[in-house]
């Protein structure tokens, strides 16, 4: 008998967000078909179309609807929209910022997560998702060569990166910083990282509490790499000055041109003045599991501890970063809070909310653990040592074309500048910077090839960088023409105007 209060329609609640099996069965496999074919011919796509913001908005919905829609139709119109209006990082000419192409079966493992839907926030939540991010994280130390006692799966670079971040200052600060916050009395804290570090770590000292003052910016040699002669300087004078040197960031891959800073060195510094080494290798972390670059990996396995980015160059989907560290402790020291309405205290039990910044969080590390079972640790050495060649063929080729000055070659990374020979002593570092920026925009907007820039010392250089299954050397051999082709009607351009103005 039904109760008074009932509304007979909730025992048989059919809701319009529901699909049936046929209706799903029908969108999922119409969508898989026009990816399989996406896929197979992405090379035929231009690598963007530079859309505007503008023409944009003129293809979306004009307003909220009201009434809902066939949900197969909504599938095939939203495919058109991204497959047509998206930068393609899946094509075989993007070499911009430093994102793969993604490995199909990590799309797959996308749509299998999202299936199962389980908050990988605590263990009762998630069971089999904890222990396969337990195990991913276990393999991915395994992989490069760090001994991590723990980890966590998270967004990208900035949110791994700030985990380690955040870990040092708990480890170091020497009071109760949960309780009595940062405050001037307990001294002015100091971390020392590269020119050449990242973003992030100004994200860092702003959001954290330490304010950009607290960050020393350590010059690098000829080589870009860290000065750590200079590093030891500057931290004995911060000392001398009653300041308290606690963390230091040295890169395995920096993001403008790849290279990989003097990590032994910098972790024998580390032990010296008693702080935090932790490696930023988003980027470059991954070449570490090539034996012919051990060398110049060696003290990777000392730091506190680690960021890399398997969306990077372990070709996953986004969004997939991870934070390794040394003592899985120093993670649940910086996290762990455990309110009255949590029921989550099985003593063998992980419970991932303890040692990151979410609570809620979703299943990032099957898209990593399947691509790394498909196709194994020397599956993926092999596709970063192919990228690194092809990144040295580039760097040879550009180089035997005198229009063309290669800068740089460091890991998967290249930089180099269009440099006309026409130019004479009239022609300074500042015509050279508006020409390679003008000629990078041309290229980015023109569909054929996507390079991004970099900087070093004042120059403006174009910069590929190459972490991507599908590129080839044939690929490649087209970018020399097509810089001149772009380059030379600008430079004209430049120099008319020039002509003008004087």
């Amino acid at each position: 008998m039904n109760s008074p209060l009932s509304d007979e329609s909730l025992y048989r609640r059919h809701s319009p967000i529901e699909m049936d099996a046929s209706a799903f069965r029908e969108a999922g496999h119409q969508l898989i078909d026009e990816i399989s074919d996406f896929l197979s011919s992405i090379s035929q796509y231009p690598v963007t179309t530079a859309p505007t913001p503008r023409s944009l908005q003129a293809k979306l919905p004009k307003g909220m609807p009201l009434t809902g829609a066939d949900p197969t139709a909504l599938i095939k119109e939203v495919w058109r929209l991204m497959a047509e209006n998206s930068l393609l990082n899946g094509h075989p000419r993007f070499w911009g910022y430093i994102t793969s192409s993604p490995a199909p079966v990590g799309m797959l493992a996308d749509l299998l997560a999202s299936a199962i839907n389980s908050n990988c926030g605590a263990f009762v939540l998630s069971p089999m998702a904890t222990e396969i991010e337990k195990q991913t994280i276990q393999w991915l130390g395994e992989l490069i060569g760090y001994p991590a006692g723990g980890g966590i799966m998270v967004s990208g670079g900035n949110e791994a990166n700030f985990i380690g971040f955040l870990a040092a200052r708990k480890a170091k600060l020497n009071w109760d910083i949960r309780k009595l916050g940062l405050q001037p009395s307990q001294g002015k804290w100091r971390l020392y990282t590269s020119v050449e570090t990242h973003t992030w770590i100004n994200k860092a000292a702003d959001l954290f509490g330490l304010g950009l003052d607290s960050i020393r910016w350590i010059p690098i040699d000829e080589d870009q790499k860290m000065n750590v002669s200079l590093l030891e300087q500057t931290i004995m004078g911060d000392k001398k000055d009653g300041l308290i040197p606690f963390l230091v960031v040295g890169a395995a891959g920096s993001v403008g041109t790849g290279t990989i800073d003097p990590l032994s060195e910098i972790a024998a510094v580390c032990k010296k003045h008693d702080c935090w080494f932790h490696i930023d290798g988003a980027y470059g972390g991954f070449a570490a599991a090539l034996p012919e670059l051990k060398e110049q990996f060696r003290g990777f396995e000392l730091a506190d501890s680690i960021a890399i980015d398997p969306h990077k160059w372990l070709y996953s989907p986004l969004e997939a970063g991870c934070t390794l560290v040394k003592d899985a402790n120093s993670l649940t020291d910086a996290f762990s809070f455990h309110p009255v309405y949590y029921n989550f205290d099985g003593e063998e039990e992980t419970n991932y909310y303890e040692r990151g910044l979410q609570n809620s969080r979703g299943f990032r590390a099957l898209k990593v653990w399947l691509v790394l079972r498909q196709v194994g640790a020397e599956g993926h050495i092999r596709m970063i040592r192919e990228d690194i060649r092809l990144a040295k063929s580039l760097f040879d080729i550009l180089g035997q074309n005198k229009e063309i000055e290669a800068v740089s070659q460091h890991l998967s990374i290249t930089t180099f500048r269009y440099k006309p020979t026409d130019i004479d002593g009239s022609i300074d570092q500042e015509y050279l910077n508006k020409l390679n920026q003008t000629l990078l925009n041309r290229l980015q907007s023109g569909g054929e090839v996507f390079p991004s820039n970099a900087v070093l010392n004042g120059n403006f250089l174009l910069r590929v960088c190459i972490v991507n299954f599908r590129t080839s050397l044939s690929d490649i051999e087209l970018l020399p023409d097509i810089i001149l082709r772009e380059g030379r009607p600008i430079h004209d351009q430049m120099l008319k105007e020039r002509l003008v103005a004087s």
